[in-house]
């Protein structure tokens, strides 16, 4: 927050942001924080209403966003910002928004967080380490302790040994321990419900470069919706295994149109298209179902059985076993899977028996539907065979 409004204060007119995981997020961490740093700068104001900013004497202003809908951001100028807890975040929000709402003034970006397993944010730091154009700073609890001092280093000290305490009884597990203190990339998200399949599938050796087979047809699974929400698997079946070897994910206001336009320029053949039950919903604004709308495209959609989302999840881990992912092309999913967990309830501290429902969930419905209709995934067309009394071999080598 001081790095942002020096450079507030330093360029006159300009405009930075403080982006968190969502916008009560930020309100709720940083305003507080935003007013105290600001509060002795003659004539700064504080504008308490959406977004809230601080504007600053010379015509500068600091934001205070949330990434949770990230459309919302489009059109920003902006010369600089700061993400906190950039694994909570999607993973577009820079490359497709912010990225562009920099470019104007050739802003900056500070990514800064506690890691959540190895995804986007694994991804940058380590890019970083060997790029001289990136700066880094990778502090653990130890490096804290040693080179810092104060009221608040001090509360981490016996904050320190207090979690060591919850370690040996068993109340906090070694890798939360290790994620929060030691900033460790390895430790699993609490609560994700593929975690334990995804360590397998590494493990196996079944996430890595999964090429496309022109052979074998190409089936499509996909959680309908609008933008981001709108979110396709490609599969295909060799045997007894699944191969994922793509995943799209619809921006800003993509919806069938869009998709209708990506199985386009994709070079797959395809086979089978499956969506959940509610492509029969009718819109109110065409009257018609999504169902239909996608047939005058050209797409012509099998529906997913409807089952409870617990079976689905569980269902998804199971097929798992036989997964094999494309790591190329569908990093965002696999970003997105490695994130997708229960709902924590703090007022009962427990896990409540259903997912929490974030940007991560699309791409997670998709494993759920995929694997309730994982078993319709075939490379030989549906026919029936010609057949008469008395066939002559050449009949009989035409019908084949």
């Amino acid at each position: 927050m001081n790095h942002l409004q020096r450079d507030c204060i330093r360029i006159p007119e300009s405009q930075f942001a403080y982006i968190g995981p969502t916008y009560v997020q930020s309100e709720l961490v940083a305003w507080d924080i935003a007013k105290k740093i600001s509060k002795d700068i003659p004539g700064v104001q504080h504008i308490n209403s959406p977004p809230f900013t601080v504007k600053y004497p010379n015509g500068s202003k600091l934001l205070l966003v949330g990434s949770d809908n990230p459309d919302s951001l489009r059109g920003l100028a902006l010369w600089g910002a700061g993400f906190d807890e950039y694994p909570q975040q999607p993973s577009n929000i820079f490359s497709e928004i912010i990225s562009k709402a920099l470019a104007d003034h050739l802003g900056y970006a500070i990514f800064f967080g506690t890691p959540k397993g190895k995804n986007e944010f694994h991804r940058i730091y380590a890019n970083a380490l060997n790029n001289p154009d990136w700066t880094v700073i990778f502090k653990t609890i130890d490096d804290l302790l040693a080179n810092e001092e104060g009221e608040t280093i001090n509360n981490l000290r016996v904050a320190l040994e207090d979690d060591k305490r919850l370690v040996a009884q068993g109340l906090m597990t070694q890798e939360e321990f290790d994620q929060e203190w030691y900033c460790s990339f390895e430790a699993a998200i609490k609560g994700a419900y593929y975690a334990n399949q995804l360590a397998q599938a590494r493990k196996d050796g079944r996430i890595k470069v999964v090429p496309y087979d022109p052979a074998l047809k190409v089936h499509t699974v996909s959680d309908l919706g609008v933008g981001p929400k709108f979110a396709t698997g490609f599969y295909q079946r060799i045997g007894t295994e699944l191969h994922m070897i793509d995943f799209w994910e619809g921006s800003e206001k993509d919806g069938l149109p869009q998709f209708a336009k990506v199985l386009q320029t994709k070079p797959y053949v395809y086979g089978k298209h499956f969506a959940p039950h509610d492509i029969k919903a009718t819109e109110i604004s065409t009257g018609k179902t999504r169902l239909d709308t996608a047939k005058e495209l050209g797409i012509s959609f099998e529906e997913v059985p409807s089952l409870g989302v617990d079976a689905g999840i569980e269902k998804g881990r199971l097929m798992f076993a036989r997964l094999w992912v494309n790591e190329k092309t569908c990093q965002t999913w696999l970003d997105y899977i490695a994130q997708y967990r229960q709902e924590w309830d703090d007022n009962r501290g427990m896990f409540l028996e259903k997912p929490y429902h974030d940007f991560t969930s699309h791409a997670a419905d998709v494993q759920r539907y995929a694997a309730l209709v994982e078993e319709q995934f075939k490379n030989e067309d549906d026919y029936t065979p010609y057949k008469q009394k008395d066939p002559d071999p050449v009949s009989i080598y035409q019908g084949i």
